[in-house]
């Protein structure tokens, strides 16, 4: 892997994103979404991640965040494990959906083809963090990420989208509670 994608300064402002393994469209149901945000969440309050601008995309998350702990790849690797677990058994629980066997087989086959999984694999294992170094930078990936839904056709406008800190920065308040707007 290029260095240029590592967590080199475990002080930094990072932009990640991370995907469904194949890019499978996950994110349709709202307990799926929750199950994400309420993990966003903890990890806000307990664990000492700052976030300053999401987004929630049917098949990968993009977000701005800092480690208060100086352990960004910890942090992050922590939020995807416990996510990728609770995410895989709310689809094989939810009696409706309808595409339960196809995803499940997808992230078993990925798994299959990764040494370091057991069982099944839910996330992309890259992150691709670029650490933001200056306020332009930063400006410029905010932008991006609340774009993200409108280039997908999804809004019309950043705002409209329920699953990004969007709506915090014009002025109302999202469902996921950020640290600077």
């Amino acid at each position: 892997m290029s260095r240029k994608y590592k967590f080199h300064n475990p002080e930094g402002l990072y932009f990640v994103i991370f995907a469904v393994v194949y890019w499978i469209d996950v994110f349709t149901r709202e307990e799926y979404f929750s199950l994400l945000t309420e993990s966003l969440n903890y990890c806000r309050k307990n664990k000492g991640m700052e976030i300053y601008a999401w987004c929630i995309m049917p098949s990968h998350v993009h977000l701005i965040f800092r480690a208060k702990d100086n352990n960004p790849s910890v942090l992050l690797k922590e939020l995807k494990t416990y996510t990728s677990k609770q995410l895989q058994k709310a689809i094989a629980e939810h009696n409706q959906e309808s595409r339960k066997e196809w995803m499940l087989w997808l992230m078993e086959r990925a798994g299959l083809k990764n040494s370091n999984i057991k069982h099944r694999q839910f996330w992309q294992q890259h992150n691709k963090p670029i650490e933001l170094w200056s306020p332009t930078v930063i400006d410029q990936k905010i932008d991006y990420i609340h774009n993200n839904p409108v280039e997908a056709g999804f809004v019309s406008e950043p705002e409209h989208w329920k699953y990004s800190s969007a709506i915090d920065f014009s002025g109302g308040k999202g469902v996921l509670e950020i640290d600077i707007t």
